[in-house]
């Protein structure tokens, strides 16, 4: 069975929202925030301490964007992917990527200088929340296209950047989301793998 570490609505909320979606079955593992120093035990998972691990087998992967796009390959066919063969395919990778590389990287300073280091490094905070805002807006203009970023429907890559704008919301930059980001969140928001996904991390907080 796929095993899966996580802490509530960090990056591994990525591969959890993904593994609702399939459908497939799994073990959450739900640690405390950072783990490295909050459940050394950890250590023996995942020697980085870092949020995700996932275990598939002789499979072990600690990417979040990568378990994604493993996951919708791994376990296809599914319409979260984009075969190599659809025109999409390309902006499909790129958009899965970007959701991580350039979105949430950011915002991960805004998270460190703002909430776990406050006064530190407020100004770092502040170029970075503007460097993420500024990177959003190749969101809002592939969202003037239709309701998805690529292939005329939902995919891996609207779970990806989705999971930025989750973390967004947590730093409260979602006031500057423009109309049609605030309306792509919403349609993120209602769908009912990412609904399971929450459930999910709440029942296990729940039993721990």
């Amino acid at each position: 069975m796929i095993e899966l570490w996580h802490c509530d609505d960090a990056r591994s909320f990525r591969p959890l929202w993904t593994l609702e979606e399939l459908g497939l079955p799994y073990r959450l593992h739900l640690l405390p925030f950072p783990p490295r120093v909050r459940e050394p035990a950890y250590l023996e998972i995942n020697p980085l301490g870092t949020i995700p691990a996932m275990k598939d087998g002789d499979t072990f992967m600690t990417e979040s964007a990568a378990i994604t796009q493993y996951l919708v390959t791994r376990y296809g066919p599914s319409d979260l992917a984009v075969p190599p063969d659809d025109p999409a395919y390309g902006a499909w990778l790129n958009w899965l990527h970007f959701g991580e590389a350039t979105l949430t990287f950011p915002q991960t300073l805004v998270l460190r200088y703002r909430q776990f280091e406050p006064g530190r490094a407020e100004v770092v905070a502040d170029d970075y929340a503007k460097w993420f805002l500024s990177r959003l807006r190749q969101v809002d203009r592939a969202l003037q296209k239709g309701d998805w970023l690529c292939a005329g429907r939902f995919t891996a890559a609207d779970i990806s950047v989705g999971y930025a704008l989750l973390l967004a919301k947590q730093l409260k930059l979602d006031v500057k989301f423009s109309p049609a980001i605030h309306a792509y969140w919403d349609r993120l928001a209602a769908r009912d793998g990412f609904k399971a996904a929450k459930a999910a991390q709440k029942t296990e907080a729940q039993a721990s």
